[in-house]
């Protein structure tokens, strides 16, 4: 049995946690704002104490990449400064502490993907406030388990799948970078992953870092066609190079993410992103059906 604290419980992954659920000796307590502010240190250690907590589950994140250039303070404060918080409150309380960060922690020169011990190199405002939480809570002496992900979408709040799905509806032709190389993950499975790391709730170090998407590898336009064809709407999608569209953040041109260490560690099979793109349009039907 554990006392599990969800902050962040409100976005993507987290509604995806609630859905699939810890098991049933559990008590777990999923929070967003206004229920639990993570910027406030105090505020985390009278609810971990209160609560008597042993895990954590972070999903909470500032994720508007675009939006993170011009809001540096406010980035850092969510992905690092919280992070720390949380990191500090779980080596005091001795909490084991599950943190999402991303492929965006890499510069994306690389032509193989990304293994755990490759050197983070972030491109970006949102990568380096990830990267500085990443470094926060191997400095506190927690025992955390550090999980990057990358391209997160699901049936719930605001993604790229939804966002095609839009564009192909409304205005039947969209345009979509092609040169830039990651791989999709359905938040479902990333969920899954996560009860099941807690159900074991054994490390062999004080942090281990993971790396976890869905299996396989596209670019966003391969993306968008695959969304696109499943979904069978009618709509034209064009390529386009990253210097066609430009951004103010810098995006990794690679970004896949070697998950050879997770597999063995847990012994799972992943999902190939089409197929879990699949059950993430099913979802989303029977979601516009209810």
């Amino acid at each position: 049995m554990a006392n599990i604290l969800v902050t962040g419980s409100k976005g993507q992954l987290g509604t995806e946690l609630r859905k699939t659920g810890f098991t049933l000796l559990d008590e777990v307590f999923y929070t967003d704002l206004p229920e639990l502010d993570i910027t406030d240190e105090q505020a985390v250690w009278n609810f971990v104490r209160e609560k008597e907590i042993d895990t954590i589950v972070n999903c909470a994140a500032y994720t508007a990449v675009e939006q993170a250039e011009e809001e540096k303070e406010r980035a850092a404060f969510i992905n690092t400064t919280a992070v720390a918080n949380l990191a500090k409150v779980a080596a005091a309380e001795d909490c084991l502490l599950i943190h999402i960060s991303t492929d965006y922690v890499f510069d994306g020169t690389a032509t193989v993907p990304y293994t755990e011990k490759d050197r983070p190199c972030p491109q970006n405002v949102y990568g380096m406030t990830k990267w500085e939480g990443e470094r926060a809570i191997q400095k506190s002496g927690c025992l955390a388990v550090i999980l990057r992900t990358a391209w997160l979408y699901s049936a719930n709040g605001n993604n790229f799948v939804k966002t095609i799905l839009r564009l192909a509806s409304e205005k039947g032709e969209v345009s979509v970078v092609a040169d830039q190389i990651g791989t999709p993950t359905y938040a479902a499975d990333l969920a899954k992953v996560i009860v099941e790391i807690v159900a074991e709730n054994e490390l062999e170090n004080t942090v281990e870092i993971y790396h976890y998407t869905n299996e396989g590898a596209c670019s966003w336009y391969e993306f968008a066609r695959e969304i696109i064809a499943q979904s069978g709407i009618e709509c034209k999608v064009h390529p386009l190079t990253t210097a066609q569209y430009p951004t103010k953040a810098k995006r990794p041109a690679y970004a896949i993410l070697d998950k050879t260490k997770i597999k063995r560690r847990y012994g799972i099979e992943i999902p190939l992103w089409q197929e879990a793109l699949g059950r993430c349009l099913t979802a989303l039907s029977e979601t516009d059906k209810g």
